[in-house]
This record gives structure tokens, C-alpha cells and sequence, in this order.
């Protein structure tokens, strides 16, 4: 119902805003020190001031971001049609993919910065190895849970393999590959701070993540805050924009996306 939507679009804006004056209040009634905890309307101020440093450490990491997420999706989704394919190659390669996944990135990193010359591909490649697994994971589910009935009824048709994947296969994986989107998405930019942070240094595209170890060494912890909303509110942009893209793919058809619209 549509009570039902603007109550929920409404009550996390009043939980936040209720949240955000009460930090502040208690921050200025315990004059709390600015470089132990600033309040949130130092932390707006600072953010208006350093909004051209900022935002652009912001672009950089969007582009190791949305080029680790891209990545992610066309080799996972590929490499999950393969698997789907060819259950020996499923069973040869998918081991491996798990202990990517299960390796910590932070372990991984360091190594990467190290035999990868261009820090940019580095960092694109840390970001990638942690957005990968979930869409690979999900579509290769989503492909191995098709219908036997239809693939029966496919198969009383004759239909070639190219067919049967592309017009039944696929279209049933959707909801499982678009719900794998929809965690990489968060994944692949804590996979981009993740790696500047690792990076640790200033080079001629610096991303966020490097403004915050910046702010640190300076003390300066209204910037650092004002840097971790700025990649706060990029983590939940891209997961609103994941999901209208699902809701877009799925609300005339598939039931998680339908019963929503009730």
C-alpha cells in the first residue's frame, strides 16, 4: 500500500535526524573536544570547506569502484554460465573461487601493490577479487536451480543448449544474479577503501580512503568524518540504485519484486 511505502521511506529519515540532534546536543552540553568527536554541524562545515578536495578523492574512488563492479559482473556472470556449461569445469575451477573469496583482501593486498606496477589496476584488481565471488556464486545457484520440469518440456521440444539457456536458464538466474549485484555493489567499494588504505600513499589520484589516514595523522577528525559520510552515502546510493534496477527487471514478473508492489 502506498501508506505502507511512505512510512517506510519516512522512518529512518526521523530515526536519523533524531539520532544526528541528539549527537549534537550531547556534544555541545559536555563541550566535548572538536578533535575527540566533532559534532554533525562541524562535520557539515568541514564538509562544505574541503568539498572540492573531497569530492574529487570521491571520483577516484567511484572509478575504482564501478570499474571493480563491471569487472565483477561480466567475469562472475561469465564465468557462472561456463560453470553452468560444464559441471566438470564447475568442479575443477569453483574450488578455487572459494579460497579467493575466504582469503582476507587485507592479506591479499600488500602483494598485489607489490607485483602490479600501476597503483590505479592494483587497486581496481583488489576491489574486483571481493565483488567477484558473490555474483559468481549466485547467477551459477540461479543457473543450477532451473525447473527440471522445464527443462524436460525443452528437451520434448528440442531445443538446441544455446536455447535452453538463453530462454529459460537465464531468465530464472536473474533474480539470483541481480541479488548477487546488489552485495557486490556494496563490496566492490569496500574493496576500492580497502586498498587505498592499504596504499597508504598520495599519488596523483587519491581516493578517500587515503583523506581519512590524512586526517588521522592530523588530528583533523571533523575531515575524517566528513569523508566517512561522503563514502557512507556512496554505499547507499549504489544499493538504491541496484535494487530500482532489480525492482525494474523483476516487479513485472518475479514474485520478491511483485508482492512488494501489493
Amino acid at each position: 500500500m502506498r501508506r505502507d511505502r511512505v512510512l517506510r521511506a519516512i522512518l529512518p529519515l526521523i530515526v536519523g535526524l533524531a539520532v544526528l540532534v541528539a549527537w549534537e546536543i550531547l556534544v555541545r552540553i559536555n563541550e566535548v573536544p572538536v578533535y575527540v568527536l566533532p559534532g554533525p554541524m562541524r562535520i557539515a562545515e568541514r564538509l562544505v570547506q574541503d568539498w572540492g578536495t573531497l569530492s574529487d578523492s570521491l571520483i577516484v574512488t567511484l572509478k575504482v569502484t564501478l570499474g571493480a563492479l563491471i569487472a565483477a559482473i561480466v567475469g562472475g556472470g561469465g564465468l557462472a554460465v561456463l560453470f553452468a556449461s560444464s559441471r566438470l569445469l564447475e568442479a575443477s575451477l569453483y574450488p578455487y573461487a572459494v579460497i579467493l573469496q575466504v582469503t582476507p583482501i587485507v592479506a591479499i593486498a600488500p602483494l598485489i601493490l607489490i607485483y602490479v606496477p600501476n597503483t590505479q589496476a592494483a587497486l581496481l584488481l583488489c576491489a574486483w577479487i571481493v565483488a567477484f565471488f558473490p555474483i559468481l556464486s549466485n547467477t551459477t545457484m540461479g543457473l543450477n536451480s532451473t525447473d527440471p520440469n522445464f527443462l524436460d518440456l525443452m528437451q520434448l521440444y528440442r531445443a538446441k543448449r544455446w536455447q535452453v539457456l538463453w530462454y529459460l536458464k537465464l531468465p530464472q538466474a536473474m533474480p539470483y544474479f541481480l541479488a548477487g549485484l546488489k552485495i557486490a555493489g556494496g563490496l566492490s567499494l569496500i574493496g576500492a577503501v580497502v586498498a587505498e588504505f592499504t596504499a597508504g600513499t598520495a599519488t596523483a589520484g587519491t581516493g578517500l580512503a587515503y583523506r581519512i589516514l590524512e586526517s588521522s595523522y592530523r588530528l583533523d577528525i571533523a575531515r575524517m568524518y566528513a569523508a566517512l559520510a561522503l563514502l557512507s552515502g556512496t554505499g547507499v546510493l549504489i544499493f538504491a540504485a541496484l535494487s530500482g534496477i532489480s525492482w525494474l527487471v523483476l516487479h513485472r514478473w518475479h514474485e520478491s519484486a511483485v508482492r512488494r508492489d501489493r
